[in-house]
């Protein structure tokens, strides 16, 4: 059966523009972006073997572009809208941490961070910074390290601060293995950067674990 056949309002696109985006699964959301199906399958057919095959949404779509386009289904033209649909993404939540209003909701920080950094298989550690009204003035990669972590030295992060006249800082670095269950050593050299960072006035505002599902914050842990 082609999706045209489906009542009205089980059909993804009908049903994003009557209730919403939020209302759709992982493989409707493909449909409407896929357009078409392939050999057969409709395209939420085709959603959900993509995401079967490849364990999952995120699975699927941290791949880089010449891997989706290599697909079965999806080809050069549909890897690509899928990789630009992730990237107008990232650059609208970018936005609206960059766009000079006060940045009053935490969970947004670690929603950028988690964009930024959970992709990637090594250890980053960096930074958002912040001015007196709590805008975000510059997000940086400070350090980087293998699989198993990066190296953090508090006084190029005092300096980096110094550089941008931050008056507060977002740590975030991301944990490869997907747990963000803060280790000994995250509590450790979170405890010294904000000693280091309290004798130039600068405010460390939380320091955010990325990984699989939502980043973990050691503010709301209480470590900071």
């Amino acid at each position: 059966m082609h999706l045209r056949d489906w009542p009205e309002s089980e059909r993804p696109r009908e049903k994003l523009l009557a209730h919403g985006a939020g209302t759709l699964s992982d493989a409707e959301l493909l449909a409407v972006l896929l357009g078409t199906g392939h050999r057969g399958l409709h395209a939420v057919e085709l959603g959900r073997r993509l995401l079967a095959d490849a364990g999952g949404l995120r699975g699927l779509l941290d791949r880089p572009a010449p891997a989706l386009a290599s697909l079965p289904g999806l080809g050069p033209v549909r890897g690509c809208r899928l990789v630009a649909a992730l990237e107008l993404g990232s650059r609208h939540l970018a936005q609206a941490l960059a766009r000079g209003e006060a940045l009053t909701d935490p969970g947004l920080a670690g929603e950028y961070l988690t964009r930024r950094l959970r992709a990637l298989p090594y250890e980053v550690f960096a930074c958002l910074f912040l001015d007196t009204r709590h805008r975000v003035i510059a997000f940086e990669e400070l350090f980087r390290g293998t699989l198993d972590g990066a190296e953090v030295h508090p006084r190029e992060v005092v300096q980096r601060c110094l550089a941008h006249h931050a008056a507060a800082v977002i740590l975030g670095h991301n944990h490869p293995s997907g747990c963000t269950e803060p280790s000994a050593a995250d509590r450790a050299v979170t405890a010294r950067l904000k000693q280091a960072l309290a004798l130039v006035e600068v405010r460390l505002l939380d320091h955010f674990i990325v990984g699989e599902g939502p980043a973990c914050s050691l503010a709301r842990l209480g470590a900071l």
